[in-house]
């Protein structure tokens, strides 16, 4: 027995000191680390370019963490309804472009090689349309082939939106005001439906499309036939039908224009706001970016057009009269839908945001990634990359970022939620048709725009972790920091487009002007300033 005992004894002690050992192997590196402040880069950059995976692969722990993708979508423009388009068609039928790209050789001219060389001058006029007018700001494509285009389109092929499966369109509207049936061809297709035809592997739309202003005023005026909750989500939001048969994300007003996100929130508690996703949609095209699906300003009649159009028992069953008599109603969601919550019209009108659907996942199905960069989402707990500089060596050796542009992708994002002070990007989606090779959507920007007193540097992490950034973005930040093409100037004459402007109070547009002077403050002697072409070769 003694020695039994001796035995269990001897067992147990080689058991701790393993346990041991291990432990302290595991946090060895970490604290022989020195963490660096502010905006500098945590390491300096030595590989190629095209080459960015050291020797050695990451441990099993960082690969589940990279590579946990969902394979349900959860994006707040995502169509899980009613879009049927019969426009998909025989992939050998040839495909009619709303746009004419330019040639091939127009994508070898080089860069401009620096963009001080801008002179000085004074912008008489339109500072956007300069802005659009600048070298920058005329890239063309490569030539598009059917594998380029998320639809080869049949122009013999009639738009019929009721061949839809759900019959629950017989009956939308009369056709008196729109009878679509063996009448349009594909020049003559809704708006929604040639923004959808648009998209291809390099960008959402193309830079002067005009059916993209002619989507924004559909937006606006088109007349609501239905309106249902969206499932999913933290927060209240509409699906809403217009007569045309486009579908929208409606996300209403929660708070004012100069109400600040109080110091004591989270992150992911946080309001989403309507203003924000407008702004989100000018901020991203004045980037060049093209990666936001427009997105306009609408003020709605709560009762004629939600709660008499609705079809949604839950929703409906929300409304109610307030003591102030206005017309209000809660919905159903994980936050903020109660009565102490409810979303009030003055005394039935309510702001909103209204976002065009992308087309449908039964016809373009889209791959959804976990963000490398993903907060932890814990009140106490920390992400791994926040406790560690050299997290971004392990991200370059896992597939996407090992390969290709997503990695760079991925800084322009970080540098287009910086400038919103946006810290919710835990995912994002990518068209499965184009692979990897084509630009990531910048989905759901409802918590940008919050504090316009405070830059979370926080934001920057995977830009000073992995310093790298794409050449032609460089150089178009370098261009919005000028007087002339002055970053807070260009959006304020963008939104002021938007039928419920102004979209953002002054100190948001400065904020913005002072968070593009962080970034390009940077150690940019640090930086690996990666020449890239904008689109993808």
């Amino acid at each position: 027995m003694i020695l039994l005992r001796k035995f269990r004894v001897l067992i147990l002690m080689v058991f701790l000191i393993a346990c041991s050992m291990h432990i302290m192997i595991d946090l060895l590196p970490k604290l022989e680390r020195h963490s660096n402040s502010g905006c500098s880069c945590s390491h300096s950059p030595s590989e190629e370019p095209q080459s960015w995976g050291k020797q050695g692969w990451p441990n099993k722990h960082t690969l589940r963490i990279l590579q946990d993708f969902s394979n349900e979508p959860s994006s707040n423009v995502s169509s899980h309804s009613l879009e049927r388009i019969p426009v998909t068609g025989d992939k050998t039928q040839s495909v009619k472009r709303l746009e004419h790209y330019g040639q091939r050789g127009d994508r070898k001219r080089p860069f401009i090689q620096d963009a001080t060389v801008t002179k000085n001058m004074p912008v008489k006029g339109s500072r956007l349309s300069a802005l659009y007018d600048h070298p920058l700001y005329k890239r063309s494509p490569p030539p598009l082939t059917d594998e380029d285009t998320l639809f080869n389109v049949n122009t013999d092929i009639r738009f019929d939106p009721k061949a839809a499966e759900d019959q629950e369109w017989n009956g939308e509207g009369t056709m008196d005001e729109f009878s679509p049936t063996g009448e349009l061809t594909a020049d003559s297709y809704p708006n929604w439906l040639r923004f959808h035809i648009g998209i291809n592997r390099y960008e959402l739309y193309s830079r002067h499309n005009p059916v993209i202003d002619a989507l924004l005023k559909d937006l606006v005026t088109q007349r609501i036939t239905s309106v249902a909750m969206k499932s999913g989500g933290t927060q209240l939001k509409l699906i809403m039908t217009f007569q045309n048969y486009g579908q929208a994300l409606f996300k209403p007003m929660k708070q004012t224009r100069e109400q600040e996100t109080p110091p004591d929130f989270f992150y992911f508690s946080d309001f989403e706001r309507h203003n924000a996703e407008i702004a989100a949609f000018h901020l991203d095209k004045i980037l060049d970016f093209r990666r936001v699906p427009p997105v306009a300003g609408r003020l709605v009649n709560m009762t004629k057009e939600i709660r008499d159009v609705t079809r949604d028992k839950k929703l409906w069953r929300t409304f109610f009269i307030s003591p102030a008599n206005n017309v209000c109603f809660y919905g159903e969601c994980s936050y903020y839908c109660s009565t102490e919550h409810a979303l009030c019209g003055k005394p039935d009108q309510i702001e909103g945001s209204l976002a065009a659907f992308l087309p449908d996942l039964a016809l373009a199905k889209r791959k959804t990634w976990r963000n490398p960069w993903r907060r932890s989402y814990h009140k106490r707990k920390k992400a791994e990359w926040e406790v560690d500089p050299d997290y971004c060596e392990e991200v370059k050796q896992t597939p996407p970022y090992d390969s290709g542009t997503r990695l760079l992708d991925i800084m322009d994002m970080t540098i287009f939620d910086f400038l919103m002070g946006n810290m919710d990007r835990h995912h994002y989606e990518t068209f499965e048709k184009f692979g990897n090779e084509t630009f990531i959507i910048h989905l759901d920007n409802g918590r940008g725009f919050g504090k316009h007193s405070h830059d979370e540097m926080s934001i920057l992490v995977p830009l000073t972790q992995c310093c790298r950034v794409r050449k032609s973005t460089h150089l178009r930040l370098q261009l919005l920091a000028k007087e002339e093409y002055k970053l807070s100037m260009l959006m304020a004459e963008s939104l002021v487009r938007d039928r419920l402007s102004p979209i953002l109070i002054q100190p948001h547009l400065d904020a913005m002007d002072r968070r593009l002077r962080q970034v390009l403050g940077c150690d940019k002697s640090r930086w690996l300033v990666v020449i890239e072409n904008y689109y993808l070769v």
